[in-house]
């Protein structure tokens, strides 16, 4: 309908171009988006590159793509870091069977080249989208992947004073009262948001691998503008819960991640990047216009559904509970953040691959007890059900050194992040 899609972009172009409320900085410490305050955007620098920011406005990261990459919606890199594994047009003649294996051990899924199509997503209504380069996927067809969805285990008693589901009663930003029955909603509503684990059986024109180099950039580009945890993990949420519902074609692909990685900025971020700092990300592959249409395609397809549980609403408590140390702390992080380019890890919701990387630091750190009885209590997982998901995370682990997408190995390289993809477990 050209007349409501005309409204919604109206709307999101005006929230774009937004001023930030004076009470915005309050949030920075919420229960539900725990991080410390944004430094001040002076310059952001990563060990590689210094980006300048001027008084009159932001200078984004630069990150451009080659003169050879052919103009549909390359992935850009940046000038200073280097090359970010090519563009996605550059892996179109690879074939089905080798592109859902190229990351190693990493991504393997069925090469069979039937598509096979699941039923949508759990409680989400799926309206038509309208988006040039895209189409709806079907809702009849065999091979479902469901989600691992293990028993669950009783909730620890609430009158206990350590439980750090319960907040920090000297800390308002914690909302001391609500802090259990938030958290006990986010248990209870993070099956309903799972992207389908086998989608990408029914995309047509896009593969495993081609997710891969898109998350892998944009962890670069999340990188380069100091964003928030939040807002990375709800931006690939988004990215694989639209493919679920919808057919992108691979000229789109670029885009879809940028807008997705836009509403989860303005959703998380207390000063998001603008419109125009995507379009210049991308090279200028897209225009303005492009991202306001996508974005408006992708909330109707999500029915707006953006207040969702993700891995980073559950890492903070239950880092606290599992008590880790610094070092400790960015060894379980960089586990999340290896799973988030492989498609295995789909099949999982939040709370348990957020276990099942503490549980198998733990076991990296020599912790004698790899899962204690408290840890089954406040994760509502059981060792023997993190088992499997853990395993996982430990072939990432052995081959994130020689793995071609290597955006997660340099940022855990870094000495702020104590340097954990260096170490030798």
């Amino acid at each position: 309908m050209p007349g409501k899609s005309g409204m919604l972009q109206g709307d999101v172009a005006a929230l774009s171009h937004r001023e930030p409320r004076r009470s915005e900085p309050m949030l920075a410490g919420s229960v539900l988006g725990h991080a410390s305050a944004r430094a001040p955007r002076a310059s952001v620098h990563t060990g590689s590159e210094n980006v300048t920011l001027t008084a009159g406005g932001r200078r984004s990261p630069r990150i451009g793509g080659s003169a050879a990459a052919t103009t549909q919606s390359r992935l850009a890199r940046t000038s200073a870091a280097p090359r970010v594994s090519g563009a996605l047009s550059d892996i179109t003649n690879v074939s089905a069977a080798r592109a859902l294996q190229a990351y190693g051990k990493i991504g393997k899924q069925s090469a069979t080249g039937q598509a096979t199509v699941a039923a949508p997503e759990r409680a989400l209504p799926m309206p038509p989208p309208v988006v040039a380069g895209s189409r709806t996927l079907s809702t009849q067809g065999t091979g479902d992947v469901q989600p691992h969805i293990p028993a669950p285990v009783a909730p620890p008693a609430s009158s206990t004073d350590t439980n750090p589901f319960q907040g920090d009663g000297e800390n308002p930003q914690s909302v001391h009262e609500y802090a259990a029955e938030i958290f006990g909603q986010l248990f209870r509503d993070e099956a309903a948001f799972l992207p389908r684990p086998n989608y990408m059986e029914a995309q047509t024109d896009i593969n495993g691998k081609m997710r891969a180099i898109l998350i892998d950039w944009l962890i670069e580009v999340h990188m380069k503008y100091r964003l928030r945890p939040e807002t990375l993990f709800l931006t690939v949420n988004l990215i694989d819960r639209y493919l679920s519902r919808t057919h992108v074609m691979r000229k789109k692909l670029q885009l879809a991640g940028v807008v997705a990685m836009f509403i989860a900025a303005k959703f998380e971020e207390i000063h998001p990047p603008e419109v125009h700092d995507f379009v210049h990300i991308t090279d200028n592959a897209y225009s303005k216009t492009d991202i306001l249409q996508m974005e408006c395609a992708m909330l109707t397809t999500l029915s707006f559904q953006i207040v969702i549980p993700t891995a980073a609403h559950f890492f903070e408590r239950l880092q606290k509970a599992n008590q880790c140390d610094e070092v400790h702390r960015e060894i379980a992080e960089y586990l999340l953040e290896l799973g988030l380019l492989d498609m295995r890890m789909l099949r999982y919701p939040p709370s348990h691959a957020v276990s099942a990387a503490l549980l198998l630091s733990n076991e990296l750190q020599g912790r004698r007890v790899v899962w204690p009885q408290n840890m089954v209590q406040y994760s509502r997982h059981t060792e023997q059900a993190l088992r499997g998901c853990a395993e996982e995370y430990r072939e990432l682990l052995e081959a994130s050194p020689k793995a071609q997408l290597q955006a997660v190995q340099k940022k855990f390289s870094l000495p702020q992040r104590h340097s954990v993809a260096r170490m030798n477990f």
